[in-house]
């Protein structure tokens, strides 16, 4: 495909024009530090609305990444991939990952999707925005790697979320149950007995779980009903907005099975676009929401202004 500056280049690059506008938002700054010793300030939460159901983005950590052609775009070679990156106004050496677990309250459901990094981050980011890990009432995973399930023990080995029911998909518990993996055993292991599984179509709350496999073998995304409308959670269907929504055909290294995963990441963002339904994505540039549309043979990332405010 052709990359010359396109309509899709200029509408991503406005990605993070976000960022920089909630940034001063009074009481939701945190501090997180660059490799540099640079420490910059970040948003800890953002709150938006589809009627009668309240949908919190929660910054529970950040962090520059380098090299970041070793982990998307593992099928294009560096000049194709420094192009992309610069058509879009973004570096190709480097860039900042953000960890958005994502609070649903509906009713009396206080519904947490994803735990980010640890019990401090998560608690940390829950509690800027009002609420303890003591409010919330169900813990629903959208996969297990361990930026996901990494707040649900504290360090002590207690659970982070004492009063919530727990829910994860099976296809994704299986897989990691016979992996070793040391995350899963120290975090996931320790809920095996009180774990409700879900699959696809099943609800919590207003949630729907759909099966978005690929990243991983289990992963899941979730359909959120409202009121006043419908929002998606994507989860890590894509990872980065220009290098796999602008890109969805570029391998990703957090991907199990790679083609699997483009398959999927076209066939969620293309629902997305062809819905017009707004999107929260675990690791877009914080607050994380955003429209998906249809350009090119690819998708554009369209961030949120201010639609779910009104």
């Amino acid at each position: 495909m052709s990359h010359s500056i396109s309509r899709r280049a200029a509408l991503m690059a406005g990605a993070a024009l976000p960022l920089a506008a909630s940034a001063g938002l009074p009481g939701t700054a945190i501090a997180q530090t660059a490799p540099s010793g640079d420490a910059v300030e970040l948003p800890t939460h953002r709150a938006f609305t589809l009627g009668d159901v309240k949908v919190t983005t929660l910054l529970a950590g950040s962090r520059v990444v380098p090299e970041p052609h070793s982990i998307f775009g593992l099928n294009v070679d560096d000049e194709t991939f420094a192009q992309v990156s610069e058509e879009n106004f973004i570096p190709s050496d480097e860039a900042r990952f953000f960890f958005n677990p994502v609070l649903v309250e509906a009713g009396e459901n206080v519904i947490l999707v994803d735990t980010g990094l640890d019990a401090a981050g998560i608690t940390a980011a829950l509690e800027a925005a009002g609420r303890s890990p003591g409010d919330v009432t169900h813990v629903v995973l959208t996969h297990m790697h361990g930026d996901h399930i990494g707040g649900l023990m504290t360090e002590a080995g207690e659970k982070t979320f004492a009063n919530a029911s727990h829910h994860a998909g099976r296809v994704e518990f299986d897989h990691w149950a016979g992996q070793n993996n040391e995350g899963f055993e120290a975090k996931v292991r320790p809920l095996e007995g009180e774990l409700q599984f879900i699959e696809d179509g099943d609800q919590v709350g207003p949630l729907t779980a759909m099966a978005a496999f690929g990243h991983t073998p289990g992963h899941l995304v979730f359909t959120v009903a409202g009121s006043e409308g419908e929002l998606l959670l994507m989860a890590d269907t894509a990872n980065h907005y220009v290098w796999s929504v602008g890109e969805p055909d570029w391998h990703v290294s957090f991907d199990s099975d790679k083609e699997m995963a483009v398959e999927t990441r076209r066939r969620v963002l293309s629902m997305a676009a062809e819905r017009k339904m707004p999107v929260i994505g675990y690791h877009m540039p914080f607050p994380g929401a955003g429209y998906v549309m249809a350009v090119d043979d690819g998708f554009a990332w369209v961030p949120h202004s201010y639609q779910l405010t009104l």
